[in-house]
């Protein structure tokens, strides 16, 4: 099919991202024929909507002229001011069609390619001067030959059943010679849209396939390698390694920060031997104990050095540990479910240390 991938290696859709460079860079699906289709009856329209207006300026134009004629002095300068004042006048009729099929083109390309405004479509590129590259592309591309029978088609279209038509009408052609302008504007206008009318079903047919095989072709260019998708991946959540390290430095500094509070620590619960939990309550700092560090395995093992050290007690409680473990991060109070487990435990250990104060709750 016209458009389809030749890389048998681009088989995955293109990413977001890769989309919206293309668009950054003007490359978006448009179809060629949308806008002439739209510029042909739209300009239909448009005419026989201000056909009015139009015959009204002429009539007044050939009066202007006519009337003053045998009082006209053809110098230089009146042939330059009536050349001047007829194609002003002339503007001043054709330009409200021009400028409606104008506005119409400006929103077909707006519903074709949504909102874009960008320069990088003037950027000078040297590839676009590769002579060999461009000579392939017009002689053996096969877009080159869609692009040709597309425009056979339409050609094909325009000649037959126009001549058709008119060769249908040649009889009517001679009585236009005894009718009056609006007659001869009017048997014109209705032949224009009989034309128009049996060439809008094969034109139609052309422009909506032109429309879906513009947005295939580009779909189809747009696609990546499995390694261009993964590259774009790797660049847009970052490098797997570089994030490892990060998170292990990360990982060290709160470790090193734990360590550094565990001498604070009122008691360590442990599991006995795969969990620790330093434990911390002081009532001016938060209404509830804070867990101080955690840590499980060869962490655990360190907890509990750091806590032999400093003369912090050490107090085996499985499910306690397990549970302060799970629920709780370092930094946190502990759940209102743990308060009497947390409360048994501390006062225990102030049974021992008179001077301290008991636990709040």
């Amino acid at each position: 099919m016209f458009g389809k991938q030749k890389d048998p290696s681009r088989t995955e859709e293109a990413t977001p991202k890769r989309e919206q460079k293309m668009r950054s860079e003007g490359n978006v699906p448009r179809s060629q024929e949308l806008p002439r289709m739209v510029s042909l009856y739209g300009g239909m329209a448009l005419i026989t909507a201000w056909i009015g207006s139009i015959q009204d300026g002429m009539l007044g134009l050939f009066r202007r002229f006519h009337g003053g004629v045998w009082n006209f002095d053809p110098t230089i300068e009146n042939v330059r001011d009536l050349a001047i004042e007829v194609t002003w006048r002339f503007a001043i009729m054709v330009l409200p069609i021009l400028l409606g099929l104008w506005l119409l083109v400006l929103i077909v390309q707006r519903v074709q390619v949504g909102k874009l405004w960008t320069f990088k479509v003037f950027k000078f590129r040297w590839q676009k001067f590769n002579l060999v590259k461009g000579l392939k592309q017009i002689l053996f591309s096969p877009m080159t030959i869609f692009r040709a029978l597309k425009s056979l088609s339409f050609a094909i279209i325009l000649a037959i059943i126009p001549g058709y038509i008119i060769y249908s009408q040649y009889l009517n052609f001679l009585p236009m010679y005894y009718a009056t302008p609006e007659g001869v504007a009017s048997f014109m206008l209705g032949m224009a849209r009989r034309i128009l009318f049996y060439t809008a079903i094969p034109l139609l047919a052309i422009t909506i396939f032109d429309v879906w095989q513009s947005r295939y072709s580009y779909k189809e260019n747009m696609k990546m390698t499995k390694s261009e998708v993964k590259d774009e991946r790797r660049q847009a959540e970052g490098d797997p390694v570089i994030k490892g390290k990060q998170r292990r430095k990360m990982m060290q500094v709160v470790q090193q920060r734990m360590m550094q509070n565990v001498p604070k620590a009122d008691v360590v619960v442990t599991n006995p031997t795969h969990l620790a939990v330093a434990l911390r309550y002081n009532a001016s700092e938060a209404p509830a104990p804070v867990v101080l560090a955690k840590g499980a395995d060869l962490l655990a093992e360190r907890i509990k050095e750091i806590a032999r050290e400093n003369h912090v007690p050490i107090r085996e409680n499985v499910p306690l540990a397990r549970a302060l473990y799970k629920s709780v991060e370092v930094g946190d109070m502990i759940p209102e479910e743990l308060y009497k487990a947390v409360a048994t435990l501390l006062a225990s250990i102030w049974k021992l240390r008179p001077k301290a104060q008991p636990a709040q709750y």
